[in-house]
């Protein structure tokens, strides 16, 4: 056996001049390998955070014009949210123009950079960062490693397989979905593969991946060194300030270990073809079976059809009108028909139900299809459609348009019930345009949904007509495969632009439902959960929402006119440009809600929490603001004429160009026999303008400026 030869390492008399007295010591090399990545990687997310926050920053401006947000930031989001796991509220959101410019550089420029670090380390061996920390990447040739090497020492090496390693712990952990888990998990792995392996040079998983090596730049190099230097192992004294002694160790040539797998198949080729031979007999096998299988299922396939086929042509001859069978024997075929697996029999049955005229046989073919289930909805959502064009075309009263509607009746009956029975699998369901509402005579309705208590989760409800639908303390909303409430594969519905008019909304569960221009007009959502649901531009008129948690719901141009918001929770929501005269809200929740251009002429805001809400430019003239919390809200704009601000709180707020003409700030004296609103004392009075600015309100008259004063509100004319 060869004896290796031990030498001392040719940067030992640079390592003891570094430890001369006087002279400051170097750092380690792994040590600033990990410094240089971590510089990169800081570089990286300054330049997408800043113009992230920037835009953040821009989009609570209310006087910039919002448009939709990009569509590349749109399938962004839904790219990062999958793996993720991150909740996403689909549809078009609005934001501040610039917002959308600045979030597409927050997207661009970290990819920008990183283009560039990746071409100058394939050129040059370094980026910026490495250079400040002396470090260089090298080939086995000490040549910088190119533009493949590259992409395949980071691209795989570093980013694939750690954050792949991360990501599997985190999915398969308790703590799935929780990312700052997975961020700490991301971090620790990358940085200890950065570390470097203690074998072969104490090289990093990505450098043995890509055949590069770390080096010091500020050390003579060779290329020999590299081809000679098979094994170094670092030891680190106690003492910080000890010098780091390096031993390589070279053996003879014939126990040399190669330097790449490649190397030690080419060395040995008797077992890379064994090897080969047998992944090629394991794949021949594989392929034998698995054709077997494949040509046994189709042909099991094949056979159950044309049963089924038999089956069904000989349940036709028995249903036609000519066959003679009695009543009894044809509710008997019809059930029968329900049983098979076949498409030709669910397009019959459909077609039956809107022609049957005996209710006994209707009620048959109605359950028939429910045992057949889903799969037939989109053969009875077609049907439902022509009926409905049919009924449609025919608008004053006969017996042609009676019949039309008793078959449409039919029809949403099927949908009704085979939701009902299958409620548990609607994730997919798709009923959009359906009509499953009939209005009758004296508009009294002929038919309206039935769902009460069901989960309805994921169903595409998009344009669908649901007026009069009693749905109380159903679920719009499911946790997804994953079991996960708040995760990407949550099962979310889709209303927009269907029409829910009084509608029995009580206690649903709506979180996250999109229902953009959706008309909810005189519905009842008396309880309901719309936390963070999108209600863009939807018509909420006279609707009930006492006691219902809209929390960071977007309500953007909705209309809310006449509405009962009262005890109702808006922390958070954006309601920007939303109408809201006449309606009444007291006692409703509305801290740090998005509030500028709100239209609440003639509302009733008693005792309402607007602390810390944005109401610039808001209309709330004729409005009740009696004991309102308005601290620190900002009030830029509002026009308060005529409103009733007795004992309002206003302390904090900013009142730059708000209007007062008429309104009132103190209450009147009171009424003995009104004993609705009980007049506070005159301490918590003097509370309410104390320390407030009024000096660039408008309009403020002598008897508002007198009690502003004398309550130690802040004016140019007070004395």
């Amino acid at each position: 056996m060869a004896t290796p030869t031990v030498r001392r390492s040719n940067d030992q008399s640079s390592s003891s001049q570094s430890n001369q007295p006087g002279k400051p010591k170097a750092l380690p090399l792994s040590t600033r390998r990990v410094a240089a990545w971590a510089t990169e990687m800081t570089l990286l997310v300054i330049s997408g955070l800043i113009p992230f926050s920037l835009g953040a920053y821009l989009n609570t401006r209310t006087d910039l014009n919002r448009v939709p947000l990009n569509p590349v930031l749109i399938v962004t989001e839904r790219e990062i949210a999958r793996p993720l796991a991150l909740p996403v509220s689909y549809g078009t959101r609005n934001v501040a123009w610039p917002t959308n410019f600045l979030w597409t550089v927050a997207i661009l420029a970290p990819l920008t950079l990183s283009g560039w670090q990746l071409l100058l380390l394939a050129k040059t061996g370094s980026t910026l960062p490495k250079r400040w920390f002396g470090v260089r990447v090298v080939n086995s040739q000490g040549k910088p490693p190119g533009l493949g090497a590259v992409l395949l020492r980071e691209g795989v090496g570093r980013w694939t397989l750690s954050l792949s390693v991360a990501y599997m712990l985190w999915r398969n952990s308790p703590t799935f979905p929780n990312l700052g888990v997975f961020t700490f998990l991301s971090g620790l792995i990358m940085l200890l593969e950065a570390r470097g392996l203690p074998l072969r040079q104490r090289r990093a998983i990505h450098d043995i991946i890509a055949g590069t090596y770390t080096i010091d730049a500020n050390q003579p190099f060779t290329p020999s060194q590299l081809k000679n230097q098979k094994q170094t192992q670092w030891t680190e004294a106690a003492d910080e300030d000890a010098a780091i002694a390096s031993v390589v160790i070279t053996p003879s040539e014939t126990t040399q270990p190669p330097a790449h797998p490649w190397e030690w198949l080419r060395r040995n080729p008797s077992i890379t073809l064994l090897a080969i031979a047998l992944l090629s007999m394991a794949g021949v096998l594989t392929t034998l079976v698995g054709t077997q299988i494949y040509i046994q299922t189709q042909q099991n396939r094949r056979v159950l059809e044309q049963r089924n086929s038999q089956q069904f042509l000989a349940l036709v001859k028995q249903l036609s009108p000519n066959s003679g069978v009695s009543n009894e024997e044809r509710r008997s075929a019809i059930l029968a028909m329900g049983t098979l697996n076949d498409p030709q029999a669910t397009k019959y049955l459909v077609e039956l139900l809107a022609k049957e005229t005996d209710p006994s046989q209707l009620e048959t073919i109605q359950q028939a299809l429910t045992n057949i289930g889903l799969s037939a909805i989109p053969d009875l959502k077609r049907m439902n459609q022509s009926l409905a064009e049919d009924l449609e075309s025919t608008s004053n009263p006969s017996p042609e348009r009676e019949l039309r509607q008793k078959r449409l009746q039919s029809n949403q009956q099927a949908i009704n019930k085979i939701i009902a029975v299958n409620s548990a699998k609607v994730n997919d369901l798709d009923l959009s345009r359906t009509q499953l509402f009939q209005n009758g005579a004296a508009n009294s309705p002929i038919f309206n949904l039935a769902l009460d208590k069901v989960d309805l989760s994921g169903i595409n409800f998009k344009g669908a007509n649901l007026s009069f639908a009693s749905l109380r303390g159903s679920s719009f909303r499911g946790v997804g495969e994953d079991r996960r409430w708040d995760t990407f594969d949550d099962w979310i519905a889709d209303l927009s632009g269907a029409q829910f008019k009084q509608a029995d909304l009580r206690d649903t569960n709506l979180s996250r439902v999109l229902m953009v221009r959706t008309d909810f007009s005189r519905a009842n959502l008396k309880g309901a959960n719309l936390t963070n649901a999108r209600l863009v531009s939807a018509n909420l008129s006279s609707v009930q929402l006492m006691g219902a948690d809209l929390r960071g719901a977007v309500l953007e141009n909705a209309s809310l006119t006449g509405a009962d918001l009262s005890e109702a929770i808006f922390n958070d929501a954006d309601l920007y440009a939303a109408r809201l005269g006449r309606v009444i809200a007291i006692g409703t929740q509305l801290p740090f809600a998005n509030l500028s251009k709100t239209d609440w002429q003639a509302a009733d805001l008693s005792g309402a929490n607007l602390q810390r809400a944005d109401l610039s430019n808001a209309n709330l003239s004729a409005t009740r603001l009696t004991n309102t919390n308005l601290r620190s809200a900002n009030l830029t704009g509002v026009n308060f004429r005529n409103a009733d601000l007795s004992l309002a709180d206003l302390r904090g707020a900013n009142l730059t160009e708000a209007d007062f003409q008429g309104a009132i700030l103190f209450p009147a004296k009171q009424d003995p026999a009104d004993q609705f609103v009980q007049t506070p004392s005159t301490g918590s009075q003097s509370a309410v303008v104390k320390g407030v600015d009024f000096s660039q309100a408008k309009n403020l008259d002598t008897k508002q400026l007198a009690y502003i004063c004398t309550q130690g509100g802040i004016h140019p004319r007070c004395p």
